[in-house]
C-alpha cells in the first residue's frame, strides 16, 4: 500500500506533463548584423533607422535589409547620443565605404550606452600611414595628431548592439 502512494502521485505527474500543451517557441526574425569595434574589442551591430534618407539607403542597401528613414531621430538631443566613426579611406574592410570597421564609443553596460549613435565621418590625411583603430581613444588621438579628420554632418542612426564583449546578449 506503501508502494501505490508514491507510485501513484510519480504516475499522475509523468501523465499530467506528457499530456500538456507544448510551449510555443518565441518567434525570431533574423537580420544582417555589421562587424565593429568597441573598447578594443570586436562587437556586432544591426542598423534599423537613419534621420538621413541618403544614408538609410546606403545602409539598405550594404546590408541588403531595410533600414528605415526616421527623420525625427535628428530632433534628439546631442546629450542622448553615443558616437559611432566611419572611415572614408584607409584601411580596407567591410565598414560602408569599403574601409575599416566601425569604432563605437559607450558599450552595452556603460554609463553612456545607448543605441542612438551620432554619425562620425573619419577621413585619414595620409592614406600611406592609415592603420585599423579598434577603440575611440585611437580615433581621437588620431585626430589630435593631425592623421585623421572627423566631420558631424548631424545624422542619427539607431544601431542597437547584438553581441559585445565575448559574446553577452
Amino acid at each position: 500500500m506503501k508502494k501505490m502512494f508514491v507510485l501513484l502521485p510519480a504516475v499522475l505527474l509523468l501523465t499530467l506533463t506528457a499530456c500538456a500543451p507544448k510551449a510555443e517557441e518565441m518567434p525570431k526574425a533574423e537580420l544582417p548584423a555589421g562587424k565593429a569595434w568597441a573598447d578594443g574589442k570586436e562587437i556586432y551591430f544591426v542598423h534599423t533607422e537613419a534621420s538621413d534618407e541618403g544614408v538609410a539607403q546606403t545602409l539598405t542597401d550594404m546590408m541588403v535589409s531595410p533600414v528605415i528613414h526616421v527623420p525625427s531621430l535628428a530632433d534628439v538631443p546631442a546629450e542622448s547620443l553615443a558616437n559611432v566613426y566611419v572611415f572614408t579611406n584607409g584601411v580596407a574592410g567591410d565598414g560602408p565605404f569599403g574601409f575599416q570597421a566601425d569604432v563605437f564609443d559607450n558599450p552595452p553596460g556603460s554609463d553612456g550606452y545607448t543605441p542612438l549613435r551620432s554619425l562620425n565621418v573619419v577621413t585619414w590625411t595620409d592614406d600611406s600611414k592609415a592603420r585599423e583603430l579598434t577603440h575611440v581613444d585611437d580615433v581621437l588621438a588620431a585626430e589630435a595628431a593631425g592623421e585623421v579628420t572627423i566631420e558631424q554632418p548631424g545624422v542619427v542612426i539607431n544601431m542597437p548592439f547584438v553581441v559585445w564583449d565575448g559574446g553577452q546578449r
